[in-house]
Order: structure tokens, then C-alpha cells, then sequence
């Protein structure tokens, strides 16, 4: 009797261990992996273990972050990324050149964006050392094969495809490569709209990769407002009005945008990428700043000279005392609480912002399957 109990016992333990050892560390248990691409406007910190200029890892980036130092973030606070990660209930992926980024910290996900680069390869060239988009999903290539390498290649490709993924890029091919100077090359070998053709051209062999590599729900933001940046207005505006021609590269690049994102949809059969309208989040901030709390749309809060819109923010930079007054925070980047705004919209907004779905009806729908 004593050695029949003892085996039911076992058998029940044993049970116990495969019903919990299926359950605890399966995919189900972990919140969904977050993917980052694109440029300084998601940049988390790669770019601070590149030699290049294009880093934000002296104060007073980071003044309002937790920690109140910098982070490699083109923000005072937290960016899009972090943002959306506390949206989704996980923690904000680390760069993927962090040493940090091993073990259970790879099952989180990745940020793989690099501040100057643009869907070309010749776009932040002035920069030097970045990673420019081809590298960026060859990184990821790189990642998912040492996730694999971690829990097997079975479970790495559910979580791949149930990740979320957030691109950003597109500004930089207008500010850092088409106007950066008159008469540039790409000016010379294109017209504006032929040009922006061609970086839509681009971009959908970029998206195209990216989802042959496994990923399934795939935000992809437009440009923002690039004329009213404080950068530009600072070069180009004689009274405070936004440089024309570069808000007609951004009227033209981003319904197109739209329009190849829904186009790459309906050839899948799946609602895979999804459109954020970020330009027309930014304008109205832009066009009415009291209406969001701010008191400028015009000068940035880091900076000097014309609308504090010359040079980088540095530590002898103008800088204001309560930068929630203010939509960018430097020349180029919003504010946390601008970043804060849009991401209310890309969890909320109706489908005006976000074509064909936001991401809380993303949520819940990826919750039911």
C-alpha cells in the first residue's frame, strides 16, 4: 500500500512539473516582444557605441528622464518607444548594441534605430558611423538568431510574429540629404516628387524584408512636420512662417506613405502595417500650442540663436526651466510631453491618425487570437 501511495505521489508531481513547465515559461507567460527601427526620433542609445556626431549623450538630454541623465535618447524625458512600452505593459528594449542586451533582456526585444539615418543609404552621410536601414534589419536577422540560439527556433519565431514592431524614418532623407544643401545631389538627379516616389520605392523593399523575417503588426510613422521644426524655421523662415518647400516634401511623402503601407496590406491578405499619421499629430500642436499646454511651437527649449534653432542642444545651450511649455525640445526632436500627445493618439486616435486600426484595437484584437 505504502509503495502503490508513493508512486501516485510521483505520478501527481510529475504532472504537477509538465502542466506548470508548459505554462511558466512558455511564450503566453511574457509580455510581447517590442521591435525599434529608424532614426534619432526612436534612437534609444546605439548610437553612443558609434564613433559619430550624431549622439545625444551629454546633459541636458535626459534632464527629465528618471535617472536626469542622458541616455542616448534625442529627448529630455522619454521618446516614443519608452512610451509605447509602457503602453503594452513591458519594458522599453534595450539598443541592440548594449552589452546589457543578453539573456531573458533579448526576449523583450530590441531597439535597433540609429539617430541620421533615412530609408537611402547616402542620407547622414555627414555622420559617418551610423546604421543605416539595410544594417539595421540585418541586425535583426542577427537577433533572431541568437533568440533562437536562447529558447529554440520554434518559440523564436512565435515571438517574432506576435511581437510588435515601430518604424520611424523617412525626415532625414529631406533634411539631412535633399535640402541639406543647394543644389545637392539628389536635388540635382531628382525632381520633388519623383524623389519622393522613389523613397516610397525604397521604404516597401525595406517593409517587405522586415515582413519576410516573421513580423505580423507593424507601426510605421510619417514624417512629421518638417518645415515648422525649429531647425528649419530657424535657416530658412524670415518671420516665423514654416519653410514651404520642406511642408510640401512632407504633404507629399506621407499620404503616399499611406497609400503603399494599405497597398503592401492588401497584397499580404493581412493588416500587417498599420499607417500612423504623425504629421498631422504634430500640426496640431504646431498650429494651436495652447490648446495642448504649451506656450511655443516655435523655439525649441534646447538650443540657441533663431528660435533656438542653430546648432545642437549642449550644455551652454539656452534652456528652458519647465519644458512642458514647449513642443520641441531641441532644434530637431518634440518634448516628452509632445512625444506623450502622439502616442495618446497612436493608442487612441481615430483612423484619420491611424489607418486602418490604432494600436488599442491592435490590443485587443491580437488578444483574442
Amino acid at each position: 500500500m505504502a509503495s502503490s501511495a508513493s508512486f501516485a505521489a510521483l505520478v501527481m508531481i510529475l504532472g504537477l512539473v509538465l502542466v506548470f513547465g508548459v505554462i511558466v515559461p512558455g511564450a503566453e507567460a511574457r509580455p510581447r516582444a517590442f521591435f525599434v527601427f529608424g532614426d534619432s526620433l526612436v534612437d534609444s542609445g546605439n548610437n553612443n557605441y558609434l564613433a559619430t556626431t550624431a549622439r545625444a549623450n551629454a546633459p541636458p538630454y535626459g534632464i527629465d528622464y528618471p535617472t536626469h541623465m542622458p541616455t542616448g535618447r534625442f529627448s529630455n524625458g522619454y521618446n516614443i518607444p519608452d512610451l509605447i512600452s509602457q503602453k503594452i505593459g513591458t519594458e522599453s528594449p534595450l539598443p541592440y548594441l548594449s552589452p546589457q542586451l543578453t539573456g531573458e533582456k533579448l526576449l523583450i526585444g530590441a531597439n535597433f534605430a540609429s539617430a541620421g539615418i533615412g530609408i537611402l543609404n547616402d542620407t547622414g552621410i555627414q555622420f559617418v558611423n551610423i546604421i543605416r536601414m539595410y544594417r539595421q534589419l540585418e541586425n535583426f536577422r542577427e537577433y533572431r538568431s541568437r533568440v533562437e540560439a536562447l529558447i529554440g527556433a520554434s518559440e523564436a519565431k512565435t515571438l517574432v510574429n506576435q511581437a510588435l514592431v515601430l518604424i520611424t524614418v523617412g525626415g532625414n532623407d529631406f533634411v539631412n540629404n535633399y535640402y541639406l544643401v543647394p543644389n545637392s545631389v539628389r536635388s540635382q538627379q531628382y525632381p520633388l516628387p519623383e524623389y519622393v516616389k522613389f523613397l516610397i520605392s525604397e521604404y516597401r523593399k525595406h517593409l517587405k524584408k522586415l515582413h519576410g523575417f516573421g513580423v505580423r503588426r507593424v507601426l510605421v510613422t510619417g514624417t512629421g512636420p518638417l518645415g515648422c521644426v525649429p531647425a528649419e524655421m530657424a535657416q530658412r523662415s524670415t518671420n516665423g512662417e514654416c519653410s514651404a518647400e520642406l511642408q510640401e516634401a512632407a504633404a507629399l511623402f506621407n499620404p503616399q506613405l499611406e497609400r503603399m503601407l494599405l497597398d503592401l496590406n492588401r497584397k499580404i491578405g493581412s493588416d500587417v502595417f498599420i499607417a500612423a499619421n504623425t504629421a498631422q499629430m504634430h500640426n496640431n500642436f504646431i498650429s494651436n500650442p495652447e490648446a495642448f499646454g504649451f506656450t511655443t511651437s516655435k523655439v525649441a527649449c534646447c538650443g540657441q540663436g533663431p528660435y533656438n534653432g542653430i546648432g545642437l542642444c549642449t550644455a551652454i545651450s539656452n534652456l528652458c526651466p519647465n519644458r512642458d511649455l514647449y513642443a520641441f525640445w531641441d532644434p530637431f526632436h518634440p518634448s516628452e510631453k509632445a512625444n506623450r500627445i502622439i502616442v495618446e493618439e497612436i493608442m487612441s486616435g481615430s483612423q484619420t491618425y491611424m489607418n486602418p486600426m490604432n494600436l488599442s484595437t491592435i490590443l485587443a484584437l491580437d488578444a483574442t487570437t
